[in-house]
């Protein structure tokens, strides 16, 4: 336990509150970036044509425990679609060692987020040819933190935005660490990308889909999700069979994904199940009528 958690353990004992920060309308956002993001310029490839490998990748971004992974084996079982474990990509970063090199670099046009480009750009077009598919797909949820980096790197990406009733993703998240994080931490921790994922659902065009939605009708889902990426459906998706990576951190390895094919997920939360720091969230993605 934390120093913060005790103190905070100790302030709701003695008086029955608790300090929680206040963050501004960008600083979670910003604080979710690494140094180089902040002070390199973010730019899109001077010339798609060949700074690009990847043609259209896919990026589904979600909060955690939205059920992400479950809808990466759903797309990775078409024949056209390779949804890989959590990539992380956007975490592979580039130094230039010496103040040499930054200068050669910069006189050929490249700066630092231009190069890091170049890699994300080369490590998923590699993990695609290898499968043999067509499209790849990135489900790692942090992506939403830097989903205009990700927009700018591939100009013709497309993106998914996955959502789930905001208590139900807080619960998960408890449950899946309760030695880490308690059941206020953990809603505050969820919030955060739920947050992340509403900003990219305002700035870009893509396609909305509910876990409640896929789990209960997956044929219809899938053939949505079909339909927008211009891909034919097929009823092998419904099917997904065994996975091959079950890794914690890698997305969720739990006996549900495991099983080979969609379970019925859980109920929704009652209105006063719902946790008042989430309850602005719940109304926003309607799960929620307002006040």
């Amino acid at each position: 336990m934390n120093w913060q958690r005790t103190v905070n353990n100790a302030l709701v004992r003695v008086t029955g509150f608790q300090l929680n920060r206040v963050e501004g309308p960008n600083r979670q956002a910003k604080a979710d970036r690494t140094p180089e993001e902040e002070q390199e310029p973010i730019r899109p490839p001077a010339d798609p044509a060949t700074d690009r490998l990847l043609t259209a990748p896919i990026f589904i971004l979600s909060p955690v425990r939205s059920g992400s992974t479950l809808l990466r084996a759903l797309l990775n079982a078409h024949s056209m679609l390779h949804a890989p474990h959590e990539l992380h990509v956007r975490r592979l970063a580039v130094d230039f060692g010496t103040s040499l090199s930054k200068r050669a670099m910069e006189a050929l046009g490249h700066n630092r987020a231009d190069l890091e480009h170049l890699l994300w750009d080369r490590v998923l077009h590699r993990e695609l040819s290898r499968s043999g598919k067509s499209f790849i797909v990135d489900k790692t949820p942090a992506n939403a933190f830097a989903f205009e980096r990700v927009a700018t790197c591939w100009p013709d990406a497309r993106f998914v935005f996955l959502l789930r009733h905001p208590a139900s993703i807080a619960k998960s998240w408890h449950e899946a660490d309760p030695e880490r994080r308690t059941p206020q931490e953990a809603a505050l921790d969820a919030l955060r990308y739920m947050k992340a994922v509403q900003r990219a659902r305002r700035a870009l065009d893509g396609l909305t889909v509910r876990y409640e939605d896929l789990t209960e009708n997956p044929k219809r889902e899938t053939r949505r999700l079909c339909d927008f990426l211009g891909v034919p459906w097929e009823t092998g998706m419904l099917d997904y069979g065994e996975q091959e990576v079950l890794q914690k951190g890698l997305g969720d390895w739990k006996d549900k994904i495991r099983s080979g094919s969609v379970q019925p997920g859980r109920d929704l939360p009652a209105s006063e199940e719902i946790p008042d720091v989430l309850r602005p969230m719940a109304v926003t993605w309607d799960y929620l009528a307002a006040p």
